[in-house]
Parts: C-alpha cells; structure tokens; sequence
C-alpha cells in the first residue's frame, strides 16, 4: 500500500493570531518580536516581501522595512491557538504527530479507498481555517520529508499533492536549502563541490556524501532521492521530562531547596533543549519529613528556556511549601512536550540573550553539562564540608571551593 502522508503548516502563525485579535494590522507590513534589542519571531508576507526573515535582529528589519509595525507576541494566545488546531486535527484523523507549535504531520494511508486523501485533507484544512480563523498550508505526499518540502513551496494557503511518480519531478529543481537537515554550513560546503539542487545531490554517490558530512550523509542522500521511512508518531501530550532528589537527611534550609531546584530546572530545559522539546506544563513536587506528598502544577507558554522555567518553579515551590517542617524529596516534572527548537522568548528576550544560551549549549555539548551553569543552580561546598546555598549572596573564594 502506497503510504500518504500530509504535512500542514499555519501560515505566519504569530502573524495570524494577532491579526484575529486585531483586523487592523491586516495588509500592513507586521513584525512579531521584542523590543529594538530584540529578534524576529515572525513576520507577515508583507514584510518578508523587503527581505525580513525570522531570527533576524529588529534593527536590522527596520533598515529593510521601515514602515513596518512591531508588536510584542502573546504567547498564551499562541498556545491557546495551537491547541484548538490540535483538537480538531485530532478529532479527524487516524493518526497525528504535532511537530511543533504550528506543524502537523498526519498519517491517511489507505483512506482513498473510501474516501479520497486529497479531497478528505482539503476540507479537514477548509475545517480549520473555518473554526480558527487561521490560514493553514498542507502538501500530501509519500513520506514526510516530500510532504513537508512540498508544503514550503505552495505557501501561502497552498495545497499540494505529490504521487510517487512526481516526487523526484518536483524535487530535482529545487535548491538543497529546501532539504529540512541542510544547515548554512552544509549547504555552503556542498556550493563549493558545485552541488547547489537537489538534481545533483541525489546523483552524487552516497559513500562520497558519508566521507564529506560524516554520518549524515547517506540520510541526506536518501532524502535528496525521495526516501523517507520515518513514521508519523502519534502526539501524546502525557509525555514529560522529569528528575527527582532524595536528601539523606531531611533538611529544613529553604535557601539550598530552591538552589535545588533552580539545578534541577536547567538540567531538565537543557535535555527539552537538545531532544528538541517545548515545554507548556511545569509541576514540583516536595515530601515532607512524615511522607506526606504535595503537587503544584502550571500551564505556560511553550518554551525550553531556564530563566521563564525556573521562576515558574520557584513560584510553584513556595505555593506548595506552607508548612514548617523538614523536606525529604523534591521533585521537578515538564508535560505537555512537542516539539521545538524556540530556545528563548523571543518575545522579551534580546540577541544578547540568545547569544547567551546558544554559548552555553555549545559549552555544555562538547565539554558536559557541568562546564557552564547558572550560579544560583549550583550547590557549592567549601574544603571544610559547609554548603554554600546561596553563591549570589555572598563573596566566594575559588580556592574554598572543591
């Protein structure tokens, strides 16, 4: 059985939803991002038409596009929008994975046997638009790597199919930029070699792609030639990320329980961050020195940044601990995940701040997650055996440290 597979894309998500909220930002040339310090989040098809893209720094964008008006993004409006989307798809088709905030890839193999792929994923898009307002762009094809590749040629509102027989038509004009894992540095390393479409990619020779990228090279391959065997997996919203302390001894020192905690949180966003994960629900648990047990949790806006995780924990830590006794457990747990790679609010934060994070990353994978943390989520112990709870309020001498 020929596989069919739909990848759907809300077209300028951020754009769309605040255009919902205000029809008079409709037509105009819209940025969604920070302040003059901060990035593109998204951008309108107005203004991509003077060269603004996502990512790029505001001040940048408004040498390109000047007349351009910049709002800060809602980010419980966004989720919010993202949910309803995922409730209807999920209500129609077999079987969903949602690839990230605004991305969904589904799995119809077999429907046109009684219904039509085509006709069936055209009116679930019709569907969507109707009861969300939100344009969305879908492409149906073979496998998702087609699919998706399709769905960016057809924006805005496009609606694509590929059969089997026109997949390797459709690709081999296109440039390799197109292939989701081509990053600037590939892209360039291959320019040199005169390989610039993905016509050429697919006729290289596999082992002379495995020698030049490494490992990837035989999966790029495959892609360049129209083969993707991954399946769609079904979204499941109960998957988490989570860690737990038990103290030896049960300890009453707040100060070390929320440097535990604070530990805890960017251990946990720095995992959601290399697997690629946003986070939207953030719990913490505690266990008394008598066993009773106590949650908190809290919905927010999808993220996988520590400084928005670990207020958010901090605060669900002193909701929860309202008695004055010993702690035996703390325990930190992130649910409702799809995938991401937005590091950082986008929307408050500076290209100070993401310089910052992507630094540290870069540290952390190639000398440990210990090479880099945040002071104030380090538990510190002198020569002497003494902890140091809070390493920001005081003064510490590198050579009391072990």
């Amino acid at each position: 059985m020929t596989r069919a597979i739909v990848h759907m894309d809300l077209d300028t998500f951020f754009v769309s939803c605040a255009r919902l909220q205000n029809p008079q930002l409709n037509g105009i040339p819209l940025i969604v991002g920070g302040g003059e310090r901060g990035v593109v989040a998204s951008c309108s098809y107005e203004a991509r038409y003077f060269g603004v893209r996502s990512a790029m720094p505001i001040r940048m964008a408004l040498q390109l596009c000047p007349q351009a008006k910049i709002i800060k993004g809602d980010m419980e409006l966004f989720s919010n929008k993202s949910h309803e989307v995922t409730q209807i798809i999920e209500e129609n088709a077999p079987l969903v994975e949602k690839a990230s905030i605004d991305e969904f890839y589904l799995d119809i193999s077999g429907m046109d046997k009684f219904y039509g792929c085509y006709k069936w994923t055209n009116e679930l898009s019709n569907s969507i638009t109707k009861e969300t307002g939100l344009p969305i762009s879908f492409a149906l094809s073979v496998n998702k790597t087609v699919s998706k590749i399709a769905t960016g040629e057809g924006k805005p509102k496009g609606n694509l199919e590929i059969p089997q027989n026109m997949v390797q038509p459709f690709l081999n004009p296109l440039s390799i930029r197109k292939i989701p894992m081509v990053g600037e540095v590939t892209f360039n390393l291959l320019s040199r070699l005169g390989i610039r479409n993905i016509e050429k990619l697919s006729e290289t020779p596999a082992e002379v792609l495995q020698s030049l990228i490494g490992k990837n090279g035989l999966e790029l391959w495959k892609k360049a030639n129209g083969i993707d065997n991954s399946p769609v997996e079904p979204y499941r919203e109960r998957k988490s990320l989570s860690t737990e302390h038990t103290y030896l001894q049960d300890t009453i020192d707040i100060e070390q329980v929320k440097s535990l905690i604070l530990g805890m949180v960017e251990k946990l966003a720095y995992q959601a961050r290399c697997e690629e994960w946003l986070v939207s629900t953030l719990s913490v648990k505690i266990r008394y020195a008598n066993f009773d047990t106590e949650n908190q949790q809290r919905r927010i806006p999808y993220t996988s940044c520590d400084h928005i995780l670990a207020k958010t924990a901090l605060e669900l830590f002193h909701k929860l601990y309202n008695r004055r006794m010993r702690i035996r457990l703390v325990g930190i747990t992130f649910t409702g995940l799809v995938r991401g790679t937005y590091q950082i609010n986008m929307f408050e934060d500076t290209e100070e701040m993401m310089a910052l994070y992507q630094t540290m990353d870069k540290i952390k994978n190639r000398f440990g997650f210990d090479a880099v943390t945040r002071c104030g989520g380090r538990t510190l112990k002198s020569k002497a055996g003494n902890i140091i709870s809070n390493p920001r309020a005081q003064f510490i001498d590198p050579k009391n440290i072990e």
